[in-house]
């Protein structure tokens, strides 16, 4: 049982069987027919006029900044965002752009106050302001379709671009319980990581009009993203976002039970009615070794990542029972 993100899914048989027998040709140069209706279907099913199969969610995040900026720009994000925190600060390194953070909210959105705030002015002196990015799900969190109105509201008062890391985006649109499309219709552009929750093994999607997607392309290129046979991946990520969305409702269930069962246990505090998808965060009392219990954990074949708070993440290799042997052993360990 492996505990510490979404990223470590295997592909399903399915995935496997039809990476075994895609049809490929060379992507860079245009001609790989699996690529290609993969990026035709996912742009026509999200609401977008054109998309961009890239390796990983920051890959395809860094070239939407990069596409939507220019060098000297800045856009706007929040200090949690995975964009800003855990992208290895690509934007200003590798963009020259810089990103211009605000606090999250608890629920994870963003002051619209503030953003206006830190908005620079037409000015020599600063920064162009070009570009709001948001993401959803944060931290497990789940911004409401209410919220995203109203950024697409304050993006057009401001001139800006609106841009979306929906790395698990589909986890957010499962926990709303409404189709995907109702989230993307607010955005300029939006990735989607397939290879998280949705169980592809490599690969996220770029969305956006057709000239956005087309500097993207050529900025993939520069980039060192340009793949050849990249059917055989393109092939796993048309399941993923087919077959494997309906699990995501299992994985959101299996969480809440994790948290409930968690919030019982001495010294572990969260609360379960904080949990909207499938990833669980809990506060360890400060006399739990928290070394020394990931280190009994992986004894029962049970990897977590040794952090206080400790994040838990469900998917589909985690299964309700693996849920209650979890709990269990960490009841035996805290005895």
């Amino acid at each position: 049982m492996d505990f510490r993100s979404d990223t470590v899914t295997k592909p399903t048989p399915a995935m496997r069987h039809a990476m075994a027998n895609a049809l490929v040709g060379d992507d860079v140069y245009g001609d790989d027919p699996t690529v290609n209706e993969l990026e035709q279907w996912a742009a026509q099913r999200h609401g977008f006029e054109a998309a961009l199969f890239t390796t990983s969610g920051t890959q395809a995040n860094l070239l939407g900044l990069m596409a939507h900026c220019e060098r000297g720009d800045e856009y706007l994000c929040g200090q949690q965002a995975h964009n800003y925190r855990y992208e290895a600060g690509g934007a200003a390194v590798l963009g020259s752009i810089q990103p211009q953070p605000i606090e999250n909210n608890p629920d994870g959105t963003l002051d619209f106050a503030k953003l206006k705030a830190v908005i620079k002015p037409d000015d020599c002196h600063f920064a162009r302001t070009r570009l709001l990015s948001l993401e959803n799900t944060i931290n497990g969190k789940v911004l409401p379709l209410a919220y995203l109105a109203q950024a697409r509201e304050f993006v057009d008062q401001h001139n800006l671009a609106l841009h979306l890391d929906g790395a698990r985006v589909y986890n957010a649109a499962v926990a709303l319980d409404v189709d995907v499309c109702e989230i993307a219709q607010h955005f300029d552009s939006m990735t989607i990581c397939l290879s998280k929750g949705l169980a592809a093994p490599i690969g996220s999607l770029l969305l956006g009009t057709n000239e956005f997607i087309a500097k993207a392309r050529r900025l993939r290129k520069m980039l060192g993203g340009g793949m050849r046979q990249a059917g055989i991946l393109a092939a796993a990520g048309k399941l993923a976002l087919t077959e494997q969305v309906p699990q995501l409702k299992q994985d959101h269930i299996n969480a809440k039970r994790l948290a409930e069962g968690l919030s019982q246990i001495h010294g572990f505090s969260v609360n379960a009615d904080f949990i909207q998808t499938n990833i669980v965060f809990v506060k360890l009392a400060d006399t739990i070794d928290v070394n020394a219990l990931a280190d009994k954990l992986a004894q029962d074949g049970i990897t977590i990542s040794a952090a206080n708070p400790l994040r838990f993440v469900t998917h589909k290799d985690i299964s309700a029972s693996d849920i209650e042997t979890l709990l269990e052993k960490l009841e035996q360990y805290m005895a």
